[in-house]
């Protein structure tokens, strides 16, 4: 997390055409590859998954997925698969499989992977593959613009834009088991008393004569699956341009979005990222989901323009104090050898 200073637009507000100094948090986020298409037809019970149809190169990263011990396995996962794109028989095979998801299924999805290599601060190695729906259109269509994108890599910027509502998903930090002080805020009992005070006093009537799920109870905190909703997008940096620099129109300092020393626990961001407000779900090098907003975003906060003025990147290690390592040098000057 950093913080910037930008103007307030918001007429009618004491802070309108006032600076404002706001959290915000990075999140890199490198192209993902579309490497299948998978079709579903409803069924009473819900929707069942009816073919996949993979494309023909599959990069090492996504293929470690398929297996719990790489180094100790054959690595031979779609080496019969991809072959089959080199016959006439087998493209006529995969054609035929294209035809039935047009004819049958009512739900297409495409299958995404990370490129978990370009993320150079992580050890791991193995993609993370999911499923992202395909709306709009004929079922022939959805069918086309998938298959179009296979082995190709969609950009952060392809999906969302500057100024945009999102909802992010992810997994919460863990804390491990805690108390019910902690994990459900309950007051704490007068100091006097007998065998701990840390708890809740009455857990329930004798009948009914089980404890109800309403009570407080001490057990497993964080590590949980959250949804965070509308979260703005203030900035998208594409590696390589001016965007990817914390340059903004009012601050020209020739300096990039990491700030001194790299972020704590993190390192350098290299690739695509955005910067949304606010904080974001789970601890540092987790794996998040980024969706558009589900609602149709109307308030004065949603459709506000974001104009960033000054974007901070002093040392996040400490109390920083200068925004780049040539203004530290030129403060302190040439350092006994």
């Amino acid at each position: 997390m950093t913080h910037i200073v930008r103007d307030v637009e918001k007429p009618g507000s004491k802070l309108h055409k006032k600076e404002t100094c706001e959290a915000v948090t990075i999140i890199e986020a490198p192209p993902m590859v579309v490497v299948g298409v998978v079709g579903y037809v409803k069924t009473p019970r819900g929707l069942r998954s009816l073919n996949t149809v993979w494309a023909q190169h599959l990069s090492e990263e996504v293929k470690r997925r398929f297996y719990k011990n790489w180094c100790k396995s054959k690595k031979k996962v779609f080496a019969k698969y991809s072959k089959t794109y080199e016959t006439d028989e087998g493209k006529k095979s995969i054609g035929g499989q294209f035809e039935k998801l047009i004819k049958y299924a009512t739900v297409i999805r495409v299958l995404a992977h990370t490129q978990i290599r370009r993320m150079k601060g992580l050890k791991q190695k193995k993609a993370h593959l999911m499923e992202i729906q395909v709306n709009g259109g004929t079922i022939a269509q959805k069918v086309e613009f998938a298959k179009s994108f296979f082995e190709k890599q969609i950009p952060i910027d392809a999906v969302f834009q500057k100024d945009e509502m999102i909802d992010i998903i992810g997994v919460t930090k863990g804390k491990g088991y805690e108390g019910v002080v902690t994990r459900w805020g309950v007051t704490r009992l007068p100091r006097k008393t007998h065998r701990g005070l840390r708890k809740v006093a009455c857990i329930g009537a004798w009948h009914p004569a089980r404890v109800s799920f309403t009570v407080a109870r001490a057990g497993q905190n964080g590590y949980h699956h959250r949804t965070e909703m509308n979260k703005k997008i203030y900035k998208l940096g594409k590696a390589g341009q001016e965007s990817h620099t914390a340059v903004t129109e009012f601050d020209r300092t020739e300096k990039d979005i990491t700030p001194i020393g790299g972020f704590p626990h993190y390192g350098v961001v290299k690739d695509d990222y955005i910067l949304i407000k606010g904080c974001c779900v789970g601890p540092k090098k987790r794996v998040v989901t980024l969706r558009q907003s589900l609602l149709k975003q109307t308030s004065r906060l949603a459709l506000e323009d974001i104009k960033l003025k000054f974007i901070d990147t002093s040392s996040k290690f400490g109390h920083g104090r200068f925004q780049t390592t040539q203004e530290k040098q030129k403060y302190y000057g040439r350092l006994k050898a």
